[in-house]
């Protein structure tokens, strides 16, 4: 099996994060929810946890991550978490539904939201942002790369606008959390959501949110917090107040682990070992007759994702040809990022996604160029039809 899908899900998974899994199933509890040993090791093992990806990301402190399920759930904590009728919010066309789709249920809510076009090469011109900018716009949210074309944003530029003019900056992490080296101390982010079962080598079901000190989001949901239980109202204190129930614990304890196995052997490591890979295969994919590849490979940084079609073959066509003749593993489709494909053109056809890791190889890649090589010529005779 040769696996180039890294940017749906990571794997495979480093053994220390199954280890680690395994062993808070085995003995720890449930935090906040009792005084024996099994209860405190769940709490201290969630503290160790929060301190470990706070210490990674650059946070201020441990108290400033609260956990989730998943990228989309942070987004979703901190959209309906800030915004309110009235609010004037923006955003790209190179978002994925997570953030999209809240969006348009705000705006049914009376929240105004202005999503900025992508060209055809899925970039977004930013400097259009002093145009778009109103005296009621609160947030401007946005992707720090494309899960379809692995453009990446100038967050740092696009941060000093929000800082300028008063803004929320939130940005999604889903495809950089463990391929960029955030200092979230240094930087203009407000909220950064990410997930845990990507480029953070983590177990699926886990993920989490940083809300910059100082700011408060209203929370999704409330109850049992393991703390202050004769209060009627649920605490406001971060991080409980954004983790109403039972956390993911072994989730939690898998996501710690991948952080410090991406510690060990070096983020710089991965993130040039992933470009070096990408380079390669968008060189070699690029001489293939009929190739269509998306996206801006110009830039110096961009996240592990080379994004394709073969002539006018549907995607999932392709896709499914890879799995079952080649046992090559890629996406295809719409990716849950439709303004994006509009953009580039690929809203019928779709696109074949190509993500890669560290842990992919050359051989890998080669063998994937030969299976896309051998898929064209039969699309050429008819084959395919």
């Amino acid at each position: 099996m040769i696996y180039l899908d890294q940017a749906a899900t990571s794997y495979p998974k480093p053994p220390e994060v199954i280890e680690a899994v395994c062993e808070a199933l085995q003995h720890a509890g449930n935090s906040g929810r009792g005084a024996h040993h099994l209860s405190l090791a769940a709490s201290r093992l969630i503290f160790e946890a929060r301190y470990e990806i706070a210490d990674f990301l650059g946070a201020e402190d441990p108290s400033c991550i609260a956990f989730t399920a998943n990228a989309t759930e942070s987004l979703n904590l901190a959209l309906f978490g800030v915004l309110n009728s009235g609010d004037h919010v923006i955003t790209t066309e190179l978002e994925h539904n997570s953030v999209l789709r809240p969006l348009y249920t705000l705006q049914e809510r009376g929240v105004e939201v202005t999503i900025l076009p992508a060209n055809p090469q899925g970039l977004v011109d930013f400097s259009t942002l002093g145009v778009v900018v109103r005296p009621n716009t609160r947030v401007l949210v946005l992707t720090h790369a494309s899960n379809v074309t692995g453009n990446m944003v100038d967050i740092e530029h696009v941060g000093e606008f929000c800082r300028e003019h008063d803004l929320l900056f939130i940005v999604d992490g889903a495809q950089t959390a463990g391929f960029y080296a955030y200092d979230l101390r240094q930087s203009s982010i407000d909220i950064l959501c990410f997930t845990g079962h990507k480029g953070l080598y983590g177990p699926q079901g886990v993920g989490g949110i940083y809300v910059k000190p100082g700011l408060a989001l209203r929370p999704l949901k409330v109850g049992g917090s393991g703390i202050q239980t004769f209060s009627k109202t649920h605490p406001n204190q971060m991080p409980e107040a954004l983790e109403a129930g039972t956390l993911n614990l072994p989730g939690i304890a898998g996501l710690m682990a991948g952080v410090r196995y991406l510690k060990n052997v070096g983020l710089d490591m991965v993130s040039n070992r992933e470009c070096e890979l990408t380079g390669y295969f968008h060189k070699a994919v690029s001489q293939v007759p009929g190739v269509k590849v998306y996206g801006e490979f110009g830039a110096s940084t961009r996240c592990p994702i080379v994004a394709l079609n073969l002539c006018s073959v549907d995607s999932s066509l392709v896709s499914q040809l890879l799995a079952e003749e080649y046992n090559i593993y890629t996406r295809s489709g719409g990716h849950c990022a439709p303004l994006m494909h509009g953009a580039l053109g690929t809203g019928e056809l779709g696109a074949v996604r190509f993500s890669f890791s560290h842990m992919n190889s050359r051989e890998e890649l080669d063998a994937a160029v030969q299976a896309l090589r051998e898929i064209v010529l039969r699309a050429g005779r008819g084959e395919l039809l």
